[in-house]
């Protein structure tokens, strides 16, 4: 993420639109309103996977300590003479 950052940071306005004008060449002025809503779909499948993982992974550790809380402790007894 850091490093995307700092390469963002390096480009200008100048490199920008050149960037946007050969987006502009290669897919056409009527694709991409296209591509970006694949690219926004693709995004929001992703997010929804990241929080039902997330939403899992938590109830999976809640479960784990209500079981640890509900285990008897069991005492150590010393040696029986």
């Amino acid at each position: 993420m850091k490093t995307m950052m700092l390469f963002l940071g390096a480009l200008g306005g100048s490199e920008v639109l050149l960037i946007f004008f050969a987006i502009l060449l290669l897919f056409g002025g009527r694709k991409i309103p296209e591509l970006m809503r694949g690219i926004g779909k693709g995004i929001r499948e992703f997010n929804a996977a990241k929080s039902t993982i997330e939403t899992e992974l938590k109830e999976g550790i809640r479960d784990a300590e209500n079981k640890a809380q509900q285990t008897p402790t069991s005492t150590i007894e010393g040696p029986r003479p």
